[in-house]
């Protein structure tokens, strides 16, 4: 960016349900602004536009990507748009903080990040969970050593959504499934702590629209350590997470993935509770990090960096092997 006082314009493309969530964090924050936001649906723009106090609202996508005032892009669509869409932001010079996943296979992705990387623009995918306090001070304490060497991790994220015939979680052309929505967050608690698996065990059930209702994963690690990984759209679960290691373990309260409290309990059975709530949604934390990024005119994060990204998609794409899912890709 030209000056590194100058208030950051964000530009949101398609104004979902997550969007509201993040204009609502962005709104907290001094040194950034929503500025435009974009929907194939004009109204809903400028209801959006209202409700969160931007300044122009867009009834088509390309308007939103050519307004010189625009300085980022979040994504929101459906996991299906997100390549398409990011790679036009950026070959018209716009910062863009994507939606996870990136995209739907491994060659998207790596695309996506060529192209980031031919325009010299920042780009980052939004695993937001990645920046939130107890996140990191879980990632922290397991570096310190205090509890020997993690053994084990187990994690889960289930909920009971209503079926939608058309919905993004059910239909196989907007990307829909659990593993992809909601599973993401299990595997990328497994590759921040464990690191990439030797081997996966996966099962699957699925929907009749051909998307996975529920998929259960094994990822095997040297020594005998193990992740054992949880999604479903058929039922609640407690998405905790717990990371069982040789001195004690450590429990990520639900919901492990958003703002929650940590207990570390040690070989004695002593518990220490600590409470990472906070007074936001929690994806302000990304954004404040996103806004750091480009006021130093880096092109990637060094925390949801390039590499994270590109060994993320691989590992999911291992699992859709192993569980017979694919897209119309």
């Amino acid at each position: 960016m030209s000056s590194k006082s100058k208030q950051i314009k964000w530009g949101i493309l398609a104004p979902g349900r997550i969007a509201t969530k993040f204009a609502s964090d962005l709104a907290t924050l001094k040194d950034a602004q929503l500025y435009a936001v974009a929907s194939r649906n004009m109204d809903n723009a400028i209801a959006f536009k209202n409700t969160y106090k931007a300044k122009v609202a867009y009834g088509n996508y390309m308007d939103l990507m050519n307004d010189p005032k625009v300085d980022a892009i979040y994504i929101a669509t459906p996991h299906a748009f997100h390549k398409i869409y990011t790679i036009d932001c950026l070959r018209r010079k716009k910062a863009v903080l994507c939606e996870k996943p990136l995209a739907l296979n491994s060659a998207d992705v790596e695309q996506m990040i060529q192209v980031a990387q031919q325009e010299d623009i920042l780009l980052m995918e939004a695993l937001w969970t990645c920046f939130l306090p107890h996140f990191k001070q879980v990632l922290t304490f397991i570096e310190s050593g205090a509890f020997g060497e993690v053994l084990s991790i187990e994690a889960d994220f289930g909920f009971l959504p209503e079926f939608i015939q058309g919905g993004r979680l059910f239909d196989k052309q907007l990307g829909g499934g659990s593993l992809l929505d909601i599973g993401i967050y299990p595997i990328i608690l497994a590759l921040s702590i464990l690191g990439i698996p030797d081997s996966i065990e996966a099962h699957a059930q699925f929907f009749e629209t051909g998307v996975d209702s529920e998929c259960k994963m094994k990822f095997h690690y040297p020594q005998g350590k193990t992740a054992l990984l949880h999604s479903t759209l058929l039922e609640q679960t407690p998405t905790q997470g717990v990371i069982q290691c040789e001195k004690g373990k450590i429990v990520i309260h639900p919901s492990f993935h958003k703002p929650s409290k940590v207990s570390f309990i040690d070989h004695t059975g002593k518990e220490t509770l600590k409470d990472f709530g906070v007074g936001t949604f929690g994806y302000d934390y990304e954004i404040s990090h996103f806004n750091d990024l480009l006021r130093r005119g880096k092109t990637q994060s060094p925390i949801a960096s390039f590499e994270f990204s590109k060994n993320l998609m691989q590992t999911m794409d291992k699992v859709k092997e192993i569980i017979g899912l694919s897209y119309f890709e």
